[in-house]
């Protein structure tokens, strides 16, 4: 995958933390394909770098994401011709169980990740099933105000 641009609901991860995590279910049933390996490692936060997002391999088709002393669950899944990924709060208390939809990108080097989540002013978080979500998402897909402004992460160096 040479432009490496996906929609990831990874957790999420910087602006699905910021925002919350806002829908009752993923974008799709399961994942839709494995993990990308190219995501694995720690990530810096912005310019500033003082927060880091950790992601790690659960499974084959699934990460856990530890940013903020937050866990989350996140895969892929692809939708209307779009990869996505539902990030998934693992944390206890009200957003136990609920998922952020977001798209990302990985710079070809492999060095900077960016992340963008769905926005809840264009796919209200009272939208309830999963058609319903895809319904405004598909219908959406041109629209530059489905996503929310980018985070941008720097691989942490070892």
């Amino acid at each position: 995958m040479n432009s490496r641009f996906s929609l990831f609901g990874l957790g999420t991860v910087a602006a699905l933390l910021l925002a919350g995590c806002n829908y009752d279910v993923a974008l799709t049933d399961q994942p839709t394909r494995n993990i990308d390996e190219h995501l694995i490692g720690n990530w810096l936060s912005g310019e500033d770098g003082k927060e880091t997002m950790i992601v790690r391999q659960l499974s084959g088709t699934t990460y856990v994401v530890a940013y903020d002393d937050a866990i989350y669950r996140a895969f892929h899944t692809d939708y209307a011709g779009t990869a996505f990924v539902s990030v998934e709060s693992l944390q206890s208390g009200s957003e136990h169980g609920k998922y952020v939809y977001m798209s990302w990108v990985l710079s070809a080097d492999g060095n900077r990740l960016t992340l963008r989540s769905v926005s809840t002013k264009l796919i209200p978080e009272e939208t309830k099933g999963r058609a319903a979500l895809q319904k405004l998402i598909k219908a959406n897909l041109a629209n530059p105000a489905l996503f929310n402004e980018p985070m941008v992460f720097s691989r942490k160096k070892s």
